[in-house]
């Protein structure tokens, strides 16, 4: 069985390596473990942000600016991809169905967290001409458009957020609300007219954390036609460490798929081994992308039909790919 990751973070750590002097860092360390995990495409997140004073940033010249960052990424990304063969760049699930017949895994773009654009108009039109095509309004910060998970919880959507959100959707973009809090949230809602998605997000009701998403939240993602992807982070899956397990987001899968159907639950995975454990830690059984048959093996332990299992691990997100993007 093959799986489509819908939010993965290696071009932080192609960005990293390649600032240090290396190249095809997807093919060296990594796609080896895509293909053992039976990943077929992915999400590959333009996340710039987030303690870059004790990261690879702090030796870029201007990183401390946003804008910076997110340039320096992207062209990262172009780079990288340029060079590896075996994995191709798209922007619809036209062109990502012809990746495949071929034997190539195929990656979308998408951006986690727009505080790079400030309350520029035109960031977001320039991001899609970069070939971006789906996007969170933050991560965890509080910017000019949005907060995050991170910030006030009942701040809603600033004017330039709003307008963001429904330029997005003349773009055919996807709407991603992992990462942003919940008041933000409910205004994507009002906003939506079409499938919102929430690429790597669990179940509050399991896991009582800011990240992860309430069942009305959920019932809300479903009214729109939308999915939620399951998150390995430990931290997502339970609050007691012996309980951080395959098995255990494996139920959070169950719970989703009880809450809003099962043609709403997809994979979101984030591995994040390569940015430093053991904050980043995966559950036990999904330390990385290797190890990814060890959620089907427990889907199916719950009683999930290879049928419902295929539909999580690729069906429901390229469902709504082909919807919104094509």
């Amino acid at each position: 069985m093959t799986c489509f990751d819908a939010h993965s973070d290696l071009l932080y750590d192609v960005t990293r390596r390649r600032l240090a002097g290396e190249e095809r860092i997807l093919e060296t360390h990594h796609l080896d473990r895509l293909r053992s995990g039976g990943v077929e495409g992915l999400v590959l997140a333009l996340w710039y942000g987030g303690g870059q004073g004790l990261t690879f940033w702090r030796d870029v010249p201007g990183a401390d600016c946003e804008d910076v960052r997110l340039a320096a990424m992207l062209d990262h990304a172009r780079t990288e991809l340029a060079q590896c063969s075996q994995i191709q760049l798209v922007r619809t699930v036209r062109e990502a169905e012809a990746a495949r017949e071929t034997g190539k895994l195929y990656a979308f773009l998408g951006i986690e967290g727009m505080a790079a654009f400030g309350t520029d108009a035109g960031a977001l039109d320039r991001c899609y001409e970069s070939g971006v095509r789906l996007g969170m309004l933050t991560w965890n910060e509080e910017n000019a458009l949005a907060a995050g998970a991170g910030g006030d919880p009942e701040k809603k959507l600033t004017a330039p957020g709003r307008a963001v959100v429904r330029r997005m959707r003349e773009l055919h973009m996807l709407v991603d609300v992992s990462h942003l809090n919940d008041g933000g949230f409910w205004d994507v809602m009002d906003l939506a007219g079409g499938p919102v998605i929430a690429s790597h997000s669990n179940c509050r009701a399991l896991c009582d954390v800011r990240r992860n998403l309430t069942d009305e939240q959920l019932r809300a993602i479903r009214d729109t036609g939308g999915v939620v992807g399951l998150n390995v982070y430990h931290g997502f899956v339970h609050a007691e460490a012996e309980k951080q397990t395959a098995e255990m987001l494996a139920r959070h899968a169950a719970h989703m798929a009880e809450v809003m159907g099962v043609e709403h639950v997809g994979c979101g995975f984030d591995f994040c081994e390569f940015i430093g454990p053991p904050d980043n830690d995966g559950a036990a059984g999904l330390e990385d992308a290797s190890r990814i048959g060890n959620l089907f093996y427990w889907l199916e332990k719950l009683g999930m039909s290879r049928e419902e299992r295929e539909l999580i691990a690729r069906g429901n997100f390229l469902r709504v790919f082909r919807q919104v993007l094509g």
